[in-house]
């Protein structure tokens, strides 16, 4: 295939393109007849299809179908309707060359100057669990086609693919015409907006789910990691905000946030100052420590590692107010400048005491109107809500030098404290095996190296990114102080050497949970033997880099 450019001298200037016909094709119809009545008022001739042109006649305003303008019927079940020279000779015409401008003359096509299309909803349909023929259907071919062309063209057409973007569409319409400036933001977001289609498509096909309708053969089950995962992988994010600074004040920053996302990113900031690239890292990581636990829970971070982490006692009036009590207990000091995050909404009882200790940034899926008032108060603290429908995202990208690391996320969708191993001591109590599950499922928080001890559903002590195990270990018994006797521990990987449990022990763990897998375990279990103490094998580590 060849590809011709003209002669530049031959281009005429198009600053201002002049509004006079306009092709109308959308699935998300919000803010269309809004839209064509503003046009229509304007003078502009509307042209559409389907649905789209029977909802704006309904409406009142006249429209020409794209059947007329074809002169070939909508086929195929609506498959073909706008993939036809009539259609797309208006909207690829370069009308700052004469040529273009006789050509379509003498073929007898207008040229369009504005075109608004939104595409199948694709990822909605995927999102809805709908079989693979019905996603497959909702694949959009002449969508595509016209937001393309007329971004490539934007010299002379103004391509609308949000209805974020008609007011100010609306506003040039009136004002005489589109600027050239306009048209070219718009063509950069047409072509981020199929980028993102197309991606959405080929993971899909990518995955498992299109041959899910069949049954797996058994030599596929060796196939599933390799086919876990596209052959490519585009990041589709949004510019949200551009940030004062990044993680230092040299460092220039900002938020992207996914379409469709429900995380940090979408939280809605309800009372403070705007957040920074350290607020997020550290509300985010708040997030995912609390959001572990099924029962209400706190937890505290700073610089990304757990001050404390907690779950309400279970006789307690105020069960969040609790876990926060608890959580802020293990490490008040660190507290200090922390960021907390609470998987329930934060109280009146719980405002009270966060008011009394300076603090960055709380979230959580709600506030109490009186906690909100109570924090309102702070003048700097953010008070971020997430979502309605916040979820965990279940796969995780990390940027390396040259590339991205993609991986699974770490959770306790499925976790079982019975597939555990019992190799040294009593079997727990009840209360301790809570602790223990507690212990556990808090330590997947900690940086690694890391070790968590806990007691009564509260961390007492942490110790966290050492670079070895025993440092890790002196570093929560120090914290813990005198709390260390009688608490229970959890590492988040196997003890390499008997040598940083010793130190547990030393210092008075009741039981400890571990994953095993040393070529010392024998030494390991040994050590927890002699002291008489309960240990349990996990079977599973908890690395978090």
């Amino acid at each position: 295939m060849s590809v011709h450019a003209a002669d530049p001298s031959l281009y005429r200037d198009r600053d201002v393109v002049p509004v006079r016909r306009a092709l109308i094709s959308v699935s998300d119809k919000s803010g269309l007849l809004e839209l064509a009545g503003a046009l229509a008022d304007a003078g502009v001739e509307l042209v559409s299809t389907g649905s789209t042109a029977q909802t704006i006649r309904d409406a009142g305003y006249a429209v020409t179908d794209v059947a007329s303008v074809t002169g070939f019927p909508e086929s195929l079940d609506g498959r073909v309707k706008t993939l036809h020279p009539a259609v797309h000779a208006g909207l690829l015409a370069d009308l700052r060359l004469a040529s273009h401008e006789q050509q379509l003359a003498d073929l007898g096509i207008a040229p369009f100057e504005l075109v608004v299309v939104n595409l199948y909803p694709f990822v909605e349909t995927v999102a809805s669990g709908a079989d693979t023929a019905t996603v497959v259907e909702n694949v959009d071919i002449g969508g595509p086609a016209m937001v393309r062309a007329s971004a490539k063209n934007h010299p002379n057409v103004a391509i609308v693919v949000s209805p974020s973007s008609y007011a100010e569409v609306v506003e040039a319409v009136r004002a005489g015409g589109t600027p050239l400036a306009l048209r070219k933001r718009l063509a950069a977001q047409a072509f981020a907006h199929t980028a993102a289609y197309d991606t959405a498509v080929a993971a899909y096909f990518a995955s498992d789910v299109v041959a899910s309708d069949e049954p797996a053969a058994a030599d596929d089950a060796g196939l599933e990691a390799q086919n876990a995962f596209p052959t490519s992988l585009t990041v589709d994010v949004e510019l949200a905000d551009t940030l004062r600074y990044g993680e230092n004040a040299h460092q220039r920053a900002a938020l992207y946030t996914a379409p469709g996302g429900t995380g940090i990113a979408q939280a809605t900031l309800l009372h403070g100052k705007a957040m920074s690239y350290n607020n997020y890292v550290d509300a985010d990581a708040a997030v995912r420590a609390a959001y572990d636990f099924t029962e209400p829970a706190v937890a505290i971070i700073k610089h990304a590692n757990p001050c404390g982490i907690a779950v309400g006692a279970p006789d307690a009036v105020d069960p969040i107010a609790s876990a926060h009590a608890a959580a802020h207990a293990c490490d008040p000091l660190s507290a200090f400048g922390g960021v907390i995050a609470a998987n329930r909404p934060v109280t009146k009882q719980m405002a009270e005491t966060v008011a009394e200790i300076f603090t960055e940034v709380v979230v959580a899926p709600a506030f109490d109107p009186e906690a909100l008032e109570v924090l309102s108060r702070k003048k700097n603290i953010r008070l971020l809500t997430l979502p309605s429908d916040f979820a965990l995202a279940d796969r995780e990208l990390k940027q390396v030098s040259g590339g991205f690391l993609v991986q699974d996320a770490d959770r306790f969708t499925d976790f079982d404290q019975s597939t555990w191993t019992l190799v040294s001591g009593e079997p727990a109590d009840e209360q301790t095996l809570a602790d223990l599950a507690f212990a556990w499922k808090a330590s997947r928080a900690v940086k690694s190296n890391g070790i968590l001890l806990a007691d009564q559903g509260a961390s007492v002590g942490v110790g966290m990114g050492q670079v070895n195990r025993v440092d890790s270990c002196h570093l929560a018994v120090d914290r813990a102080g005198d709390r260390a006797a009688g608490s229970v521990a959890a590492s988040d990987a196997f003890f390499p050497f008997a040598d940083g449990l010793q130190v547990l022990l030393d210092a008075g763990v009741r039981a400890v949970a571990q994953p095993g897998g040393s070529l010392r375990d024998e030494e390991v279990i040994a050590a927890a033997t002699a002291a008489g103490v309960t240990m349990y094998l996990t079977g599973e580590r908890h690395f978090f880099h």
